[in-house]
């Protein structure tokens, strides 16, 4: 057996021998339970940009930029803009690869690639920050609610300048809010790609983490998903992914699409 094959296969048992650890499985999520009241994901930076998620979500993102070759990442949700020079730093990486697959220089300002943040307030001081990043150059920002319809129109006519669409959706919790951005920006999903929805976690977490918010467990990002999925056959969870990295803010949130 070819060796790459070989270790694949070692991993994919891996995975499933982690899924099918329900007391790790558990103590993972009371490792999560535990960890959030210090605001754990606020302590990461990417490119010097606060980038509010898990690690591990992180690095499960990067294997699905580069699995996908997306040409655009649209991402609801900005804060202090870490995630989007994350996955402008990810399409940079691809053009660098494509660049020396085609034994040519790369040229940044050529570049086709992009990711389009939405979010109903950008900070003035975080606008400044992303637009003087090094990675601006693919980044465009839109300012209004992300299931206005004006902006819904804004971002498809976007959208359908480009072949290949990811989607991350990460801005107001609630179940009604993830219901309607699901029915906007899914659909723009490229077959193949992932619609990854993040926070799903909270419906698995105690109410009382949630009791200054307006959401929480049964008004959820994964109360959305799942409400979701049940009408759009053309998307599944990919829960290997969850379950190889154990400690995720989006179970049941990494939604690939199929057809």
């Amino acid at each position: 057996m070819d060796p790459h094959d070989a270790f694949k296969q070692e991993v994919d048992r891996n995975v499933r021998s982690l899924a099918a650890d329900t007391d790790l499985q558990a103590l993972s999520r009371i490792w999560v339970r535990e960890v959030a009241p210090h605001r754990w994901p606020y302590n990461f930076r990417w490119m010097d940009r606060p980038a509010i998620q898990f690690p591990t979500d992180a690095w499960a993102m990067q294997e699905l930029v580069w699995a996908v070759r997306p040409d655009l990442i649209i991402e609801t949700g900005i804060a202090h803009g870490g995630s989007l020079v994350f996955s402008a730093s990810m399409l940079a990486l691809l053009d660098m690869a494509d660049a020396v697959e085609r034994g040519e220089t790369l040229d940044p300002r050529q570049s086709h690639r992009c990711v389009l943040g939405i979010d109903i307030d950008i900070r003035p001081h975080n606008r400044v920050a992303i637009e003087a990043h090094p990675m601006s150059s693919r980044i465009r920002m839109i300012q209004g609610s992300s299931v206005a319809p004006e902006i819904v129109a804004q971002v498809q006519s976007i959208a359908a300048g480009y072949g290949r669409v990811m989607v991350c959706l990460d801005s107001n919790h609630t179940h009604d809010h993830v219901l309607a951005e699901l029915q906007a920006y899914a659909p723009l999903t490229s077959v193949g790609s992932y619609c990854v929805v993040f926070d799903t976690l909270l419906d698995d977490m105690p109410a009382a983490l949630s009791v200054d918010r307006p959401w929480g467990p049964g008004n959820s990002p994964k109360s959305a998903v799942h409400a979701w999925l049940g009408t759009h056959p053309e998307f599944e969870i990919n829960r290997d992914i969850q379950h190889k990295l154990l400690l995720t803010v989006a179970p049941d949130g990494y939604l690939r699409r199929t057809r």
